[in-house]
């Protein structure tokens, strides 16, 4: 491990005397400066630039350190930031030759670390935000926000969150931003979380499903970016829930609705309704997810990432393999035309090199044109936009005359109340749906008339 110099040693020595650091975390604060130092010289990093702690706290991490070490860590190399700018202005003050030369105070020791990738390095948006001891004054409104986009990002895409959770949460951080005019990221309090909930509520007016996504997302933010504690919300006005009771249409108007969409709208609907899918869900099936000899769909990486296998309808065996066809002419196109492929989920693209172009990973609907991968020349196929779907179920919907707000969601929900109205057990139906919970089952016991015997009996007399 390289030495730290002594005159930096000592002025470091200094600054933690001043901030009365108890001895024995003088001693820890030594400890992670040296790593730090010894780690930028090992991967040619400027220990001068705060950007370069964001490797350096990557790698306590990767080593298992605990949060607190991590804590203490980045209070110590903020504390070296503030030490080398004063050792800056007080030479520059006394006209020492060295300012011109900050390496020779920084590691006079140590070889020059200065190198061609250098400066190539990244800013400070891929830096993490540091406490107050840092050297650039922390603002109470206007300071710039794009390493906390970044963090976030990089946090829900670690924990293989899906996309639409980045763009939920991307929101509520721009309108969080927006209420607290940009305020620096280290002054960011529970305050600051109460003022902006109650402010929805109040002001906004918005839904309660909206306002605990908001303050789940702060919970994110905090917890996950920021790495503050999260204490008790108390004192906010709340939004006030309500019970929701969802669209379902009736058999009828399942068949109007469907009998008025075009192909492959019209299956999509039909595989919406029969099997209670996601519209998601729908779109994500591949053709290796459809096993016609035991009649059974595949759904893989469903709503919190989870699987579970559904019976196929039989009336729709015959429509599913004449469109398995089309995917297989379709497919015969684009090798023919040496296309790239389909996307696949995650890193499977690097691991098997030649499945985006086999068969069996192929969309069971996909899109009509093909889409650019950015920074390169090939193209890739992608599955049908969920908002071409959307837009036209609404369409039919207008046009069947159908006084209800009926989407493509509601075909999920008739699926559910129309089971629980044959007196499928509502476990089975739990299943089918996915829900983790039984609770959110059982808002379709309100969709159906009750079955139920209301007259108080006795167990023997029925």
């Amino acid at each position: 491990m390289l030495p730290v110099p002594a005159s930096l040693s000592q002025a470091f020595e200094s600054q933690l005397s001043q901030r009365n650091i108890p001895d024995q975390q003088c001693r820890d604060f030594h400890k992670w400066l040296r790593f730090y130092l010894d780690f930028c010289a090992k991967y040619t990093l400027d220990p001068k630039l705060t950007a370069s702690f964001a490797g350096f706290d990557e790698k306590l991490k990767s080593k298992g350190q605990y949060d607190a070490q991590r804590q203490q860590a980045r209070r110590s190399i903020a504390i070296y930031y503030r030490t080398i700018g004063v050792i800056k202005s007080t030479q520059a003050t006394s006209g020492n030759s060295s300012a011109k030369n900050p390496s020779s105070w920084v590691a006079s020791d140590t070889p020059n670390q200065t190198s061609s990738k250098q400066a190539d390095l990244p800013t400070a948006k891929h830096a993490i935000p540091l406490p107050a001891d840092a050297t650039e004054p922390q603002k109470l409104t206007g300071s710039n926000w794009e390493v906390i986009y970044e963090q976030l990002k990089n946090a829900i895409k670690v924990r293989h969150y899906s996309n639409k959770t980045w763009q939920a949460y991307r929101y509520w951080l721009q309108q969080f931003q927006t209420f607290t005019k940009s305020k620096d990221a280290g002054l960011l309090g529970m305050d600051d979380v109460k003022g902006f909930l109650s402010h929805l509520a109040v002001n906004k007016q918005v839904a309660a499903s909206s306002q605990n996504q908001a303050f789940n997302a702060l919970l994110f933010l905090f917890k996950n970016v920021l790495q503050k504690e999260f204490g008790k919300v108390e004192g906010v006005v709340r939004a006030k829930r309500r019970p929701y009771i969802p669209v379902v249409l009736s058999r009828p108007e399942v068949d109007r609705i469907i009998g008025l969409l075009e192909p492959p709208y019209d299956l999509i609907a039909k595989l919406l309704y029969g099997c209670g899918l996601r519209l998601f869900e729908c779109l994500k099936l591949r053709v290796q997810d459809l096993n016609f000899d035991m009649q059974v769909l595949t759904v893989h990486d469903g709503k919190g990432l989870k699987d579970r296998t559904l019976p196929m309808p039989s009336t729709l065996t015959a429509e599913l393999a004449a469109q398995v066809e089309q995917v297989a002419i379709l497919h015969e196109q684009d090798l023919a035309a040496n296309t790239a492929g389909v996307f696949l989920p995650g890193a499977l693209d690097i691991k098997y090199k030649n499945a985006a172009k086999e068969f069996a990973w192929q969309w069971l609907f996909p899109a009509k044109s093909l889409t650019l991968m950015p920074g390169s020349e090939d193209y890739r196929r992608w599955h049908l936009h969920e908002t071409h779907v959307q837009r036209a179920i609404k369409l039919a919907v207008r046009k069947s005359r159908i006084a209800k707000r009926a989407s493509a969601h509601t075909f999920r929900h008739s699926f559910a109340s129309h089971l629980l109205q044959a007196n499928v057990d509502i476990r089975t139906i739990q299943e089918l749906l996915g829900h983790s919970d039984l609770k959110t089952t059982m808002i379709y016991t309100h969709t159906v008339p009750s079955v139920t015997i209301k007259e108080a009996k006795s167990p023997l007399d029925l």
